[in-house]
């Protein structure tokens, strides 16, 4: 089928030939395309709008070929959610909780752990109503639910939100895996501690600790002390290691304190070099071993992971590591805690964890649980999606009974034991009170499933007649030559066929032209079905109005065919035209807008497309409101001949807009702009022009004559020559006045362009006053910086202002000319304003100055090479300021006086400065411009940046770690991390001088204090 344009031309070709007047029922039906051929199934890609009666690609395809039950609902099958036969139950991801749930699943799988659990006292489950919803409180009944559904429940996975609520865990961020461990079971270890039976409130110790003692011994007098200490994890390094062995090992290797680490001998009385080293004692029946995969990197100030491969065994034996015990102690790998990704603060975190039962190798990934082949532990996998970019590492080889993983930051040992003959060892049972909750939550899920399946049914039944429904009308659709037929929305017919969207009353109404029938431009948006079809569609769904042959509108098939016909007569008419006024008009003639001549033709076609747009409905398309009308743009032309009128109704006084045309061209021109102003050859200009015209002249000769006036009795003012200075107080005068600048520049636009701007009235010297009538100003403060908004005035010049711009009022006021007195009341509060704005800063310059051990400044004494000797000599004169004697920030105070009104009612008082407010400093201009020295850097911070936050940006800019850093301002050290360099006294071009200590050694340690300190999780 023909594009919709091409089907929409051949629609009304026929207006060519045919007046209005001789239109025909044929030409009605060719306008509303009903002989159009309907199209067949797979000629089109989609459905001809142009054509009403194509109904292909409405959304009949899904109802006509071979249904799939599971098209009719999205619904998936509840039992996808059910637990697998012989396998474990799984845990829902809320976010970034996968190091949660590895965790829950390790500490699940420790059987002896789970039965303490089970044997908590737990009177509010035990008391539990099966009505209700079981809500538990602590963190040990939460823990008890969650095994317990673990263990007994029918669902695939479960929902550990209400534990992760208790703990009071962000979802969205990820946390420290490896602190998250510690911190749970020591609040673990407390809740057990306060159980009544004695025999739970030990379990974590009895799993999970272990002792060792810190061993000193002295190499002056050989005296040796023991700290012993408990631990739940070791914490191995495994920088530059390759097994598990060298990292052991490393942990309890001997250890030398000199030099500034000299141990304090109690024997001695005095530090001496000594060694220190761990003693292991003894070791729990789960060893937790930490693997420190992310470390704190100096150079960015950030943790990263250590990508190392690491081998381990399968069987580990620790007897060769304690203290005062032959023999083995062997222990058997019974987890290991991965992490996927390069990154220490990005990632994903998944458990591989052996059954305690079978010895089988299991894979826990949040809700997904994967039984590992042959009883084998399997890493190879993990670590091929660890592998984001090229490694230049190569997997080394691991041996029979080892494995070898650059992601494993975790392993857990269990102690090897004789086998038992006591079964009940191997396998925990639920208690019953515990039990009855999970047979609870079995229940709703079971509920659940038959809810969800009844659904599904639901739908398949209703797909099914929908199906049925389909199949026997759309058969019925097309509407045949000769007989009666209906139109009915395309819009309406989509949404019937589309099974997810429920099926309203058909509604017409938005296709009806304002005669209440079928707006031919609305064939597109309809398609014309067979009046059986119809019938049956009104009689289930309901609606209307209906439309039928009779509702074909003759009156806008009318009205079209005169606009395109006027359209057509209109290329021909502006040639004419333009041809026309190319003519000197004979005889009378008449007065045309030259821009409503440029655009004629195109204010014309707006009118036609307004004229026909009129027909439609009254819908928000009316009345030239439709998408041909220029609503929002104001600027554009509205009317031919307008932009010759005046504001007063009358012939515009501007004879160069405006062009003399004949008789016959407004002739032409009428006929499509039967309203358009009128002005004929003779027609006066509008008299009230012609009179603001004239006053506007004499206005303009009258600024000329004040402002050349004015020039020649205040010409250095104008030209700037010959200006007084307050740093050299000229000679042969006491007195200089001050006015605001802002009246010396205003005064100068006027003198320059006296026609263009207003004149000066008021000098508004009260800019410069309190509201007390007080100087706001003190002579330094105009020294060091205020002055840039005053102007100084000789005395003569005074007199001529207050003569030009004070009239009535000159002799009253030059009797208070005198000194002004300073109103401190005034100063002092925009002093205070001052200050305060100096601790809200957001974006300024301070400088970081590096010291040495004498407190002195690298190369202190060599300031930098672009600082002049005159600058340097200028340094030399420099006094300090008295204390509280500060410029106060004139920009702010002058803005908000430029507000106040220069009405002529303002005291235009001139304040005085006279020569013997000289103070003995004798003027001298101090230099506020900050030299920057060697060792020293500029950082650009804000009032509200903490103190920690700057000192990232030192590390940054000199390479010193935040806890090598001792900053000091003004001899005040800065301690408080937490504080804003605001509250600390930090203020823009402040200096700031820093001492760093020696670097630690020890990446370990740095790593700690880091994290203690610097690191927020």
């Amino acid at each position: 089928m023909a594009p919709r344009l091409q089907l929409e031309k051949a629609a009304w070709r026929w207006v060519e030939t045919v007046k209005p007047e001789e239109i025909s029922w044929e030409h009605i039906e060719l306008a509303y395309r009903i002989n159009l051929p309907a199209c067949k199934r797979g000629a089109c890609r989609r459905n001809c709008k142009g054509n009403p009666n194509c109904l292909v690609g409405i959304g009949e395809q899904a109802w006509l070929g071979e249904i799939d039950e599971n098209a009719f609902h999205n619904i998936d099958d509840p039992n996808s959610e059910r637990r697998d036969k012989n396998t474990f139950v799984g845990l829902t991801n809320l976010g970034a909780t996968c190091y949660v749930n590895t965790f829950l699943q390790v500490w699940f799988h420790n059987l002896e752990l789970r039965r303490s659990l089970y044997q908590c006292h737990n009177s509010r489950a035990q008391e539990h109503n099966s009505e209700s919803d079981y809500e538990p409180q602590s963190i040990c009944e939460h823990l008890q639910y969650l095994f317990a559904l673990l263990q007994n429940s029918n669902r695939k996975y479960i929902d550990p939100s209400g534990l992760v609520k208790a703990l009071g865990l962000d979802t969205g961020q990820q946390q420290d895996a490896q602190e998250f461990s510690k911190l749970f079971l020591s609040l673990l270890e407390d809740t057990l501690s306060k159980q009544k039976n004695p025999n739970l409130q030990n379990v974590i110790q009895r799993q999970f600790c272990g002792q060792f003692s810190y061993v000193t011994v002295c190499n002056q007098c050989g005296r040796s002390s023991a700290l012993p200490s408990r631990f739940y994890e070791l914490e191995l390094n495994i920088q530059g290691h390759k097994n598990l062995t060298e990292c052991v090992t490393e942990f309890l290797k001997e250890e030398k304190l000199d030099g500034d680490n000299r141990y304090f001998c109690e024997s001695c009385q005095s530090k001496q070099n000594a060694t220190r080293r761990i003693r292991l004692h003894s070791l729990p029946p789960t060893l937790n071993l930490q693997l420190m995969r992310f470390v704190f990197d100096r150079q960015t100030g950030h943790k990263k992971k250590l990508n190392t491969f690491i081998s381990f065994p399968e069987q580990l034996d620790m007897g060769p590591f304690l203290e005062g015990k032959s023999g083995w102690c062997v222990y058997e790998l019974s987890a290991v805690l991965i992490h996927r990704g390069i990154s220490a603060y990005s990632g994903h975190y998944i458990a591989h964890v052996k059954d305690a039962r079978t010895s089988d190798w299991y894979k826990f990934n949040d809700e997904e649980i994967e039984k590992m082949e042959g009883k084998k532990l399997q890493l190879g996998i993990e670590e091929d999606i660890a592998e984001t970019v090229k490694s230049q590492t190569r997997k080394p080889k691991c041996g029979k009974g080892y494995h070898c993983s650059r992601n494993a930051y975790m392993l857990v040992y269990k102690v090897q034991e004789e086998e038992s003959s006591d079964p009940s060892r191997a396998s925990v049972e639920v208690p019953a009170f515990l039990q009855r909750l999970v047979d609870q939550d079995n229940h709703k899920f079971e509920e659940w499933c038959c809810e969800m399946a009844d659904m599904r049914k639901q739908s398949v039944d209703k797909g099914k007649a929908k199906h049925e429904e389909v199949k026997e009308l759309y058969e019925l659709l097309p509407a045949k030559d000769g007989e009666p037929y209906e139109f009915i929305s395309l819009d309406w017919l989509k949404k019937w066929l589309d099974d997810a969207t429920a099926t309203k009353e058909i509604d017409n109404s938005l296709f009806l032209c304002s005669h209440g029938k079928l707006h031919p431009d609305n064939v597109g948006e309809s398609k014309r079905v067979s009046l059986q079809a119809a019938k049956l569609l009104y009689e289930r769904y309901g609606g209307g109005p209906r439309l039928d042959s009779s509702s074909l509108c003759r009156e806008c098939v009318g009205q079209r065919c005169r606009v395109l016909r006027l359209k057509n007569q209109l290329n021909e008419d502006y040639k004419e035209v333009s041809n026309l006024v190319k003519r000197t008009p004979s005889g009378e003639g008449y007065w045309v807008g030259k821009a409503s001549l440029r655009s004629w033709r195109q204010l014309a076609l707006e009118q036609l497309e307004e004229d026909e747009h009129k027909t439609k409905h009254s819908n928000g398309e009316t009345n030239g409101q439709g998408p041909h009308s220029n609503k929002g743009n104001e600027e554009e032309m509205k009317t031919f001949n307008e932009d010759i009128v005046c504001s007063h109704g009358g012939l515009s006084i501007m004879d160069t807009e405006r062009k003399l045309v004949s008789t016959e061209v407004w002739t032409k021109l009428r006929a499509y702009f039967a309203k358009a102003p009128e002005f004929t050859q003779s027609q006066e200009p509008c008299q009230q022009c012609l009179t603001l015209e004239q006053e506007e002249k004499d206005n303009e000769a009258v600024s000329k004559m004040m402002a050349l006036d004015q020039k020649n009795q205040l010409l250095n003012l104008f030209h700037e020559k010959n200006r007084p200075t307050l740093t050299k107080w000229p000679q042969g005068t006491d007195v200089l006045y001050v006015v605001p600048l802002f009246f010396v520049d205003e005064w100068r636009k006027f003198i320059r362009r006296p026609t263009k701007s207003s004149p000066v009235s008021n000098v508004g010297n009260s800019l410069l006053l309190c509201p007390h009538g007080g100087f706001m100003f003190t002579y330094d403060s105009l020294v060091n910086g205020d002055a840039q908004h005053i102007a100084l005035l000789w005395p003569s010049e005074w007199e001529v202002i207050s003569r030009l711009f004070i009239p009535g009022k000159k002799n009253q006021y030059l009797l208070h000319v005198r000194r002004r007195d300073l109103c401190w009341e005034c100063r002092e509060g925009f002093l205070f304003q001052q200050q305060r704005d100096l601790r809200e800063y957001t974006q300024a310059t301070i400088y970081i100055r590096k010291v040495i051990e004498d407190k002195r400044m690298i190369k202190e004494a060599a300031p930098e090479l672009n600082a002049s000797s005159s600058e340097a000599e200028e340094d030399k004169e420099e006094q300090p300021k008295v204390d509280g004697e500060k410029d106060p920030d004139f920009g702010q105070s002058q803005d908000g006086a430029k507000r106040q009104k220069l009405s002529d009612s303002s005291p235009a008082v001139a304040p005085v400065i006279s020569n013997s407010s000289l103070t003995k400093q004798g003027g001298i201009r101090r230099s506020t411009r900050h030299r920057k020295l060697r060792g020293e850097k500029a950082l650009i911070v804000s009032a509200n940046q903490t103190l920690k936050e700057l000192k990232i940006q030192i590390m940054h800019a000199f390479s010193v770690a935040p806890f090598d850093q001792n900053l000091s301002i003004d001899g005040k050290s800065l301690t408080d991390d937490t504080a804003t360099l605001g509250s600390l006294g930090v203020i823009p071009e402040s200096i700031i001088c820093l001492k760093a200590d020696e670097p630690i050694a020890d990446y370990a340690a740095m790593d700690d204090v880091y994290q203690g300190k610097y690191c927020c999780y």
